[in-house]
């Protein structure tokens, strides 16, 4: 027996429509046009029924597509992708598992995870502090990402960008902003700035 795209959009309605009844939602039931006489018929259908629906060429669905659910759920699927390649972005460039934790809410399980899915190198220890040329470069940088916020905490992506610009560690860039922002300690030369 060979299904189609018809049957198989009827079955899967179907099955919604039963859950729905399953779960008393009726409010489902009446927004996809059920009443009384199709919800009785809804209770009788057993799996044998569910089996004969996948023999039909057609189906008895009137599906419209509802804009205003559409839209806000596809903005939603692209944030999430978007957020995923980000978090993706930042192990792949070698990011702390606490700088994950702080912005992602990602435990140690889930970070080790990505590191191995992305087969990323694992690193013990401290990250290398910066050199104090570096030091100076990552400060530059830093102080032209913040200058205008009100919010000296940067975005993830910011990170990204500084490990690009400044070719510093990220997991450097991370602990050496976080000391900036946390503790007010800043490097000498940039005191006065």
């Amino acid at each position: 027996m060979m299904s189609n795209k018809e049957s198989e959009l009827t079955t899967a309605i179907m099955q919604y429509a039963i859950r729905c009844l399953s779960e008393g939602d009726q409010a489902a039931l009446r927004n996809m046009n059920f009443g009384p006489r199709e919800v009785e018929a809804l209770r009788e259908m057993n799996l044998g029924d569910m089996c004969h629906i996948e023999t039909l060429r057609a189906h008895c669905l009137n599906i419209t597509l509802n804009r205003e659910a559409y839209w806000p759920m596809v903005a939603h699927m692209r944030n999430r992708r978007e957020a995923g390649d980000l978090q993706k972005e930042l192990i792949r460039s070698d990011a702390a598992q606490d700088m994950m934790q702080y912005f992602y809410g990602m435990g140690s399980r889930e970070y080790v995870r990505l590191r191995r899915m992305l087969v990323v190198e694992s690193i013990s220890g401290r990250p290398p502090e910066p050199s104090e040329a570096e030091t100076q470069v990552l400060w530059a940088a830093w102080k032209q990402h913040i200058e205008g916020r009100e919010e000296i905490l940067l975005r993830p992506e910011d990170y990204l960008a500084l490990h690009e610009e400044t070719g510093i560690a990220l997991r450097a860039i991370w602990s050496q902003t976080r000391r900036w922002t946390d503790y007010g300690k800043l490097p000498a030369a940039a005191n006065g700035n």
